[in-house]
């Protein structure tokens, strides 16, 4: 009966968020609430009479608590996370980055699409992947449009780049590590080299359109890729970084670059080799980001302000998540649908679950939005037995709203993108969706040749 109770959960939570009939905070807390009045006290009422029904009554607020205890850090981690990278960004550490790679791209196809993926990778820090858009887009059009490079190759790299780019503090990562109550250290360090087989795919498909497109423009020999140097001599100067506004100039502090930059390398590195809690690192970060480029107290509570809208609200859907998760641990729902779905599944095929699941993970961004899979489906398969839980939400990442995310219609990502560069949706999505699919297939090879899950 628990374990129908929570099918019936889950199945309810996910058709409100995907129907549209509940925003994602109110389905997530308001849902399993439910499921549990269900659960702990419809259920045994019907069976036992009142008396099995009176010690539960302060029951599922301690597990709401419970589950509040466990995903706080991680919401703290997120929302000074978001704050830390804006501040950065107001002070124009992106600049003089957007600006070398224009200057080297030069009018090569090759050069400007590997290094439009490299401004992409870059803009990605933040875990925004409409950020992301924003600055990669605007900043590399006026060259594609010149140079008559086909612009779903403008909207293919810089999907593809942002796609591979998953990091500790970004969406899917706090989800999955939330829902499994693991560290996002644990989860993210031995996925680095299925990473970094992700990147060299980008630039491998950074080479290959740019091959195509000099075939295709005529620029093949090295007599006309010269010729078409030479006669745009003036690109450099001519596609610099978009004019900022006068807002934008007073926060810049361009002769901070340096420290900028070496913050953010330290605080990745601090991510990646340290066991400092991820929320310790971005809190410390955050207080040196402010200080160091906006010394007034005032000036320091704006650009809080400014970021504040993103923060709260992936802070609240953590939040509401925990209640989710909270009651789904607690009450021993999950367990019990995990031990009714491992009875289906048979002995020799159990330990292949988290290498089926990275196979599938970025097709599923087209039909389940990430906190849908991440809080419903994927805490389910993870309980299943016969590996380590932290497999499934490993496999998970190299393709679920990570590579998936750029052309899910779940996303408002995918249409900005579609927009900034000019293409259809449906051209975006015949055009990537063969292309991402491959990257999470080549992470997922990555991933088993260094052990992080058997195939």
């Amino acid at each position: 009966m628990l374990a129908l109770v929570g099918i019936l959960t889950i199945a309810i939570l996910l058709f409100c968020i995907m129907s549209k009939r509940l925003s994602p905070i109110v389905a997530l807390i308001i849902i399993p609430i439910l499921g549990a009045v269900v659960a702990l006290y419809v259920v045994p009422l019907c069976q036992n009479g009142l008396e099995a029904v009176f010690p539960h009554y302060t029951t599922i607020p301690k597990m709401v608590l419970a589950g509040i205890a466990k995903l706080a850090p991680m919401a703290a981690m997120f929302v000074f996370a978001i704050i830390f990278f804006g501040v950065v960004s107001d002070a124009g550490m992106f600049d003089p980055i957007i600006a070398k790679i224009l200057k080297v791209v030069g009018t090569s196809p090759k050069k400007i699409i590997i290094g439009t993926g490299v401004l992409a990778l870059i803009a990605h820090l933040d875990g925004n992947g409409a950020v992301t858009f924003l600055i990669t887009v605007p900043a590399m059009l006026p060259l594609y449009d010149k140079l008559g490079i086909d612009k779903k190759i403008l909207a293919g790299i810089t999907a593809l780049s942002a796609g591979v780019n998953f990091l500790p503090w970004t969406g899917p990562m706090i989800r999955a590590a939330g829902a499994l109550d693991v560290s996002t250290h644990d989860l993210f360090t031995p996925l680095i080299p299925a990473q970094l087989c992700g990147l060299a795919f980008m630039v491998f498909m950074g080479w290959y359109w740019g091959h195509k497109e000099e075939k295709r423009l005529g620029l093949v020999g090295a007599g006309n890729a010269a010729g078409a140097a030479e006669e745009d001599s003036d690109a450099i100067t001519h596609f610099a970084p978009k004019e900022l506004t006068e807002e934008e100039r007073k926060l810049r502090r361009p002769h901070l670059f340096w420290p900028n930059i070496t913050l953010v390398i330290l605080v990745i590195l601090g991510m990646v080799t340290t066991k400092i809690p991820p929320v310790v690192i971005f809190m410390v970060a955050c207080c040196i980001a402010l200080t160091l480029n906006y010394r007034k107290p005032a000036e320091q509570s704006a650009r809080i302000n400014a970021h504040a809208k993103g923060a709260l609200m992936m802070a609240s859907i953590l939040f509401a998540a925990s209640v989710f998760t909270g009651i789904m641990g607690e009450s021993g729902m999950l367990k019990a649908m995990a031990a009714s779905a491992g009875q289906f599944v048979p002995d020799g095929l159990s330990s292949h679950i988290p290498f089926i699941v990275s196979l599938v993970a970025m097709p599923l961004s087209l039909v389940f939005d990430p906190d849908s899979y991440y809080f419903g489906i994927m805490p389910v398969v993870a309980n299943i037995g016969g590996f380590p839980p932290i497999q499934v939400a490993q496999a998970s990442l190299l393709g679920q709203m990570t590579t998936g995310f750029p052309v899910s219609p779940l996303t408002p990502a995918t249409f900005l993108l579609c927009s900034l560069c000019g293409v259809d949706l449906a051209d975006h999505q015949k055009f990537c969706i063969p292309i991402l699919w491959l990257a999470s297939i080549v992470m997922a090879i990555g991933a088993v040749l260094t052990g992080v899950f058997p195939i």
